[in-house]
């Protein structure tokens, strides 16, 4: 039972919604076709994926063009079954796809669709949209709420909650030592190590977390913390010459890494830390924070701003802390709090990796996608 997935987020960009994209392939046992759209140097691992990816000019829109190509790759894969990577806008095709002989459509929610449901026109698409598809899926409490505003009470009885899973066989505590103990952290030899991942844009907080390092770097009595950040965007500059400014000492920008590259950083830190905010209004909330959980799967500690869904990737004081995402001295004596007692800081990240594989596991998200698509069974990853 093939599923066509239509998408605009695919490897080999690298992003939350293309690493959700991509393992829940994996989660239909690769028996998937792709349509998505063109990205730089994506020949290689289209040709290694194990299943056919049609690729466009992009974005993709829900175009007759689109809509064509869609509907010839559907018959000619044999496809009964659609997933839309992200349900706005491209499902709005699944009228189309239907017509075509879909049997079953489900389309992914991610964060954006929150202003969708919020502003009239897109409003209304997003209500077409959860009457067309047979499944919607949520990633956060948040999300739901928030698109469920905007839906019929046909399309909010659609309504399933599908967090991006987190594979926990790669996002694992670090290697164990030739004695059997894990690797040791930095904070064991007296280096503090902090770790921020995220695309660097403003809605992240990485400004907040600058401020916060420059008050740690004065009020702490242990030398040498250092400041990791992961990623690379539109805000890195004024990032860089924040940190010039402020003379803010043993901070490193790495730029985008791949997902080994992110589970490394991960290993060699003591703290995850990124006070997401909210802009625009309301318009631009996290949606729920995937690089937060795949922190605590490692076992660290986690902090993150109080926007949208990312409270619901902590249980505070239990696997980490939520902060004001525009109080840095907040964020300060929090991190301080962590670096001063390094036996608690292992008793939450503990917690959170026990956290994460029980509400976020790939098993569980295998379930669940598996059912949304009404396939018999349950194979493994």
């Amino acid at each position: 039972m093939t599923t066509l997935v239509v998408t605009n987020d695919f490897p080999p960009r690298i992003g939350g919604i293309e690493s959700f994209v991509a393992l829940s392939c994996r989660l239909l046992d690769d028996d998937v076709a792709v349509l998505t759209s063109t990205a730089p140097g994506s020949a290689y691992g289209d040709a290694a994926a194990g299943y056919p990816v049609e690729r466009l000019p992009g974005p993709l829109l829900p175009s007759r063009v689109v809509g064509r190509v869609a509907v010839d790759l559907l018959r000619r894969s044999g496809a009964d079954r659609v997933l839309f990577g992200a349900a706005a806008p491209l499902a709005l095709l699944a009228p189309t796809l239907r017509a075509a002989g879909a049997e079953r459509i489900v389309a992914l929610t991610h964060g954006h669709e929150t202003w969708w449901a919020t502003l009239p026109g897109s409003r209304t698409l997003l209500r077409r949209i959860g009457d067309e598809v047979d499944v919607l899926t949520t990633i956060s409490d948040y999300v739901t709420e928030r698109i469920a505003s905007a839906l019929s009470p046909a399309g909010r009885a659609k309504l399933v909650r599908l967090p991006p899973p987190v594979d926990l066989d790669v996002f694992r505590p670090g290697p164990p030592t030739t004695s059997g103990a894990t690797t040791p952290s930095p904070v064991d030899s007296g280096a503090e190590r902090v770790v921020g991942v995220g695309r660097m844009v403003r809605r992240k907080g990485f400004d907040t977390l600058l401020d916060a390092w420059g008050l740690l770097g004065r009020a702490s009595t242990v030398a040498g913390p250092q400041l990791v950040l992961v990623g690379d965007g539109p805000e890195r500059g004024s990032l860089e010459r924040q940190v010039r400014s402020s003379r803010l000492g043993r901070v490193t920008f790495t730029g985008v890494l791949d997902p080994a590259g992110v589970l490394a950083q991960l290993h060699r830190a003591d703290v995850f830390a990124l006070p997401i905010r909210t802009r625009l209004g309301g318009l631009d909330p996290e949606g729920l924070g995937l690089a937060a959980l795949e922190a605590s799967a490692c076992a660290l500690p986690v902090v993150v701003g109080r926007s949208g869904g990312a409270p619901e990737t902590v249980r505070p004081g239990r696997t980490g802390y939520v902060v004001d995402p525009d109080d840095p001295y907040e964020l300060a004596t929090r991190l301080a709090d962590l670096f001063a007692d390094p036996d608690h800081a292992r008793e939450l990240g503990a917690a959170g990796r026990v956290f994460v594989a029980d509400r976020y596991g790939a098993d569980r998200a295998r379930r669940v996608l598996r059912a949304a698509l009404g396939l018999p069974g349950v194979a493994t990853v």
